[in-house]
């Protein structure tokens, strides 16, 4: 990974940000509504928790065959996206209230992902916000060797054919923050200086990660087998919670970037970006399915990445408000506006991009 970040350009022209910016606040002012959730987010905080924990206490609480309680892991691996979509990424974006402790606890929330809410803050708001689609800055396109994401990423052979496994493997994005991720990720933030906010001493940082991740062993494993659930189906059941909020948590975020559409620019020499910032994210960034009510409700607003990139401080329940404003503005400035009318159409170009990203590059 590159050590000194890129240095995105002062020359916007057009004066882009600055417009829509001043439109957007507008909007607010003169609706007389806060920029932060409201009651529908406060309900679907609620569902969104009852679909984990309500079948979690009926697993505890009643003895049923094994096809019931995979199937109440499903429901509690949807319940546990919803979370990770709604309540968490708004939370740690500081938009789920205009009370800080109110977006504290909800940000915390990300702990019943497996998660850990400063390493989290750190790929995300930092380093995916800042450089999206920036090879070796932005993490959210490091998958390891075995899934290549930009053409500027190594090639093996077994990318050939990473449109067929990659969605496999998808499904292991929670489960590895169970396990490894978080492990790794503290250790290379700490070594950076890297934070989100103001730097927490080391020592505090190991000491949440061991506890929670102790809690979280307990809350999940060791509780339900200490009430008299057989070991392996706890084992097995947990992996399908994990795996289907993994699943759908990729697909989601993947969807916004990896298409065939958004660009991976470079810093030249120089290690300066051709955009100003708002710019780079109309670039880099595509909304999906943004008619689509039941996709709207579910991902959080995450099918309007472009809303959400540009105004990562607003609540996603106004992103379907706002949208019109910011492609009218791009419109006018001459500027990208990528957008999918259908999740089909995004998963297609999603899953058609990896493939041509599989391919052998040419030689120079």
């Amino acid at each position: 990974m590159q050590i000194n970040p890129p240095i995105f350009s002062k020359n916007d022209s057009v004066k882009f940000f600055r417009t829509l910016n001043k439109r957007v606040n507008d909007y607010f002012k003169e609706n007389n509504i806060k920029k932060t959730g409201n009651w529908k987010l406060h309900l679907k905080a609620v569902i969104m928790f009852s679909l984990l924990l309500t079948p979690y206490f009926v697993i505890l609480a009643l003895d049923m065959p094994l096809w019931i309680q995979l199937l109440l892991s499903v429901i509690m691996g949807i319940g546990m996206a919803g979370i990770g979509m709604n309540v968490m990424h708004d939370g740690n974006h500081g938009s789920y209230s205009d009370k800080s402790w109110l977006n504290k606890f909800m940000g915390g929330s990300l702990y019943l992902l497996a998660g850990n809410v400063n390493n989290w803050q750190v790929q995300h708001n930092v380093l995916h916000h800042t450089y999206t689609n920036i090879h070796g800055h932005d993490e959210d396109l490091d998958a390891g060797r075995i899934i290549r994401f930009t053409q500027d990423a190594k090639w093996m052979k077994v990318h050939k054919f990473q449109h067929y496994y990659s969605i496999f493997l998808y499904g292991l994005l929670t489960f590895n923050w169970a396990i490894t991720t978080d492990i790794k990720q503290m250790r290379r933030y700490i070594k950076r200086g890297l934070s989100y906010g103001k730097f927490q001493s080391p020592v505090k940082q190991w000491t949440v990660l061991v506890i929670t991740k102790i809690i979280y062993i307990m809350v999940w494993i060791v509780t339900p087998i200490l009430l008299g659930i057989t070991w392996w189906k706890v084992l097995v059941g947990f992996f399908v919670m994990h795996y289907v909020a993994g699943l759908i948590l990729s697909v989601v975020f993947q969807l916004a970037h990896v298409v065939e559409e958004t660009a991976n620019p470079l810093p030249d020499e120089n290690g300066e970006m051709e955009n100003t910032w708002a710019i780079h994210q109309l670039y880099t960034t595509a909304n999906f399915a943004p008619k689509n009510r039941i996709i709207n409700w579910f991902t959080g607003g995450l099918n309007h990445q472009i809303e959400h990139h540009i105004f990562p401080n607003i609540s996603h329940i106004h992103y379907g408000n706002i949208a019109k404003i910011v492609k009218e503005t791009a419109k006018e400035h001459n500027l990208p506006y990528h957008e999918f009318k259908t999740m089909r159409g995004a998963v297609i170009a999603h899953f058609r991009h990896l493939k041509e990203l599989g391919m052998k590059p040419a030689l120079n």
